[in-house]
């Protein structure tokens, strides 16, 4: 089981993206140096079996281009702009008078998950990383293969020295979660849920399943089910939390992990502020 420090962990969803442009690697160093607990990634397989850090089945919204990730290949989507339809940070952002600016290739360029892991590798703190397997895909069970052995190249199929878990891989489909368990018992798994069903509503997991992740307002409508999953040894992770209201509200149904575009007002509502001097802020290599 990961280890959560100090509940609620906050996590930065598709880094922070209310900032810059999701799964850039700008949003994820700006997460990392708002002092975020971990990070989230949504991540697809190119077709030449590249795990590539993309939300939606096309690159159409969030690219300067157009077509299914599945059928594009690295080289294609390195062609491509991913940031250009973010209104990016605004000239009056604090980071930029404070001397932190992303280079132009951070915040345009296609983000390999092979990538991130190391940058969350050489960041210089413990961080986590949720990874979420999207399906259906063409590739079906290729995704959690091809995730498993790559977490593996890099160490992260097997607790650290210190017995935590630094990966967890999250998906809506309990069929890719029972991969990943299948080939890699030891990295945690979340069960992500829109709303939860009746048979869940115990607070009961799919086997296999360390925590459970409903969106908020499926949690809005069943409050109870925190505590419910919390004493069967569960962990609820809330996606996608960015309102103040909102806070309050998972944080007082002690939620244990919270998922948001805006990490540092999350954190800074929760009354943490950014541990990492800094000298240590990410810079880009």
């Amino acid at each position: 089981m990961w280890r959560v420090e100090s509940a609620p962990q906050v996590l930065a969803h598709r880094g922070a993206s209310e900032v810059e442009a999701e799964h850039t690697l700008a949003a994820y160093r700006r997460a990392i140096e708002d002092g975020a607990d971990g990070l989230e990634c949504d991540v697809r397989l190119t077709r030449d079996g590249v795990l590539v850090c993309v939300h939606d089945r096309r690159v159409d919204r969030t690219s300067s281009g157009r077509g299914v990730v599945s059928t594009l290949e690295l080289s294609d989507l390195a062609e491509l702009d991913f940031g250009s339809w973010h209104a990016a940070t605004e000239p009056d952002d604090p980071m930029l008078t404070a001397g932190w600016e992303a280079p132009d290739w951070d915040r345009r360029n296609v983000l390999t998950l092979e990538r991130l892991l190391e940058v969350v590798a050489d960041c210089g703190r413990p961080l986590d990383l949720a990874i979420e397997t999207k399906h259906p895909t063409r590739y079906a069970g290729l995704v959690e293969l091809t995730l498993v052995e790559l977490l593996a190249r890099h160490g992260l199929t097997r607790p650290a020295k210190d017995g935590r878990c630094q990966v967890r891989v999250m998906s809506f489909a309990t069929t890719g979660l029972r991969r990943v368990h299948a080939m890699a018992p030891a990295v945690p798994t979340v069960h992500l849920l829109r709303r939860i069903p009746l048979r869940l509503r115990d607070g009961a997991r799919p086997r296999g399943v360390a925590a459970l992740g409903p969106a908020l307002p499926a949690l809005r409508a069943h409050p109870a089910f925190v505590e419910r999953v919390q004493s069967q040894g569960g962990q609820v992770h809330v996606w996608t939390v960015d309102a103040p209201a909102d806070v309050d509200f998972v944080q007082g149904l002690g939620v244990d992990v919270i998922i948001t575009n805006r990490p540092a007002d999350v954190l800074r509502q929760l009354g943490r502020t950014s541990d990492v001097p800094e000298d240590e802020a990410p810079r880009a290599r």
